[in-house]
């Protein structure tokens, strides 16, 4: 007589950024890895760090609050293993070893300090998985992926036809870093607007050497800015992943967004339909990232990935340990 049947293996991921920690629980299905549980909460683990060079007490406080509780509820649901990675903010700040040591004691969980270059490996990594060109058949030339991932510290640009990308390039400029340098009005006048703009202009310049490159490449962007866009320009009543991921937005919809968010006070974009209440005071700054960013490469157009930092940790560091 048989016993029951072996329960299928899950794994967790958490990514700690500047503004956001997500948490990814999945199984495998066959050759497939699976959502079981997708969770996000913003913390604005990077409030400040830009001007004091340090993590803000209650900000470490409320990141290691949410790790917690992501962690006991990964365990929860029979996560075998537990991988987590600290982006932007926890590698600017001098005081880390602060978050370090309160995030292993609450969470049980040690999360690992990313480069930026491993981070945009990462971010690739999980859109290759979804968004890599194919060739036609007898093509010659390289089907090129290029991924763009703007977060709140600072914003990756990759390039790749394979599984190692080409080109990966990590610049610290981000939707918290650049509404906390210019952005003291509420809604920003116009010349606030102008200075997020000319800072994300100048930050960005180093990805125009690319533009000739990658003029054929399809254009990935991922994170929680070009997620939110979508969704508010779809207008979704509440968040749906699945209308999100594998959606579209031009250069001229991101532009028109951003004009339309910079016209409004911060209570009046987080009323909006598809907005993230937290995520409405560094929304216009984040549009006009990815507006400058997309402008220095060439694109006029990218497709929206609901999916980053914590799929690509799934892939590469605990996936492949099964395969």
């Amino acid at each position: 007589m048989s016993g029951p049947p072996a329960q299928p293996e899950r794994l967790a991921t958490i990514d700690v950024g500047t503004n956001t920690v997500l948490l990814l629980v999945a199984e495998r299905r066959g050759a497939a890895l699976v959502p079981v549980c997708e969770r996000s909460e913003i913390t604005r683990l990077g409030r400040g760090v830009d001007a004091s060079g340090r993590l803000d007490p209650a900000a470490i406080a409320a990141t290691v609050a949410v790790l917690a509780d992501f962690a006991r509820e990964a365990r929860a649901l029979g996560a075998a293993e537990i991988a987590c990675v600290a982006t932007s903010a926890a590698r600017d700040a001098a005081n880390g070893e602060e978050f370090f040591r309160a995030a292993r004691a609450a969470a049980g969980v040690s999360p690992e300090i990313i480069g930026g270059e491993e981070e945009a490996r990462l971010v690739y990594a999980s859109a290759r998985r979804d968004f890599a060109p194919r060739r036609a058949p007898g093509e010659r030339t390289p089907a090129l992926l290029a991924v763009l991932d703007v977060g709140g510290g600072s914003t990756e640009f990759i390039v790749g036809d394979r599984e190692v990308p080409d080109v990966r390039t990590s610049l610290q400029v981000g939707a918290v870093r650049l509404t906390e340098r210019h952005v003291r009005g509420d809604p920003p006048s116009a010349s606030e607007i102008a200075a997020v703009r000319e800072g994300a202009r100048t930050a960005l310049a180093p990805l125009s050497a690319w533009a000739g490159q990658v003029r054929a490449a399809r254009l990935v962007g991922v994170a929680g800015t070009v997620t939110t866009l979508a969704a508010v320009e779809q207008a979704l009543p509440s968040y749906d992943p699945e209308r999100v991921h594998g959606s579209t937005l031009g250069l001229g919809q991101i532009e028109a967004l951003a004009s339309r968010l910079a016209g409004m006070t911060v209570r009046e974009r987080a009323a909006l339909p598809g907005m993230e209440p937290k995520r409405a005071d560094v929304i216009v700054a984040g549009a006009l990232v990815v507006a400058e960013a997309m402008r220095a490469t060439g694109f006029d157009e990218l497709t929206v990935s609901d999916r980053g930092v914590r799929w690509g940790l799934l892939y590469d560091r605990l996936a492949r340990r099964g395969e």
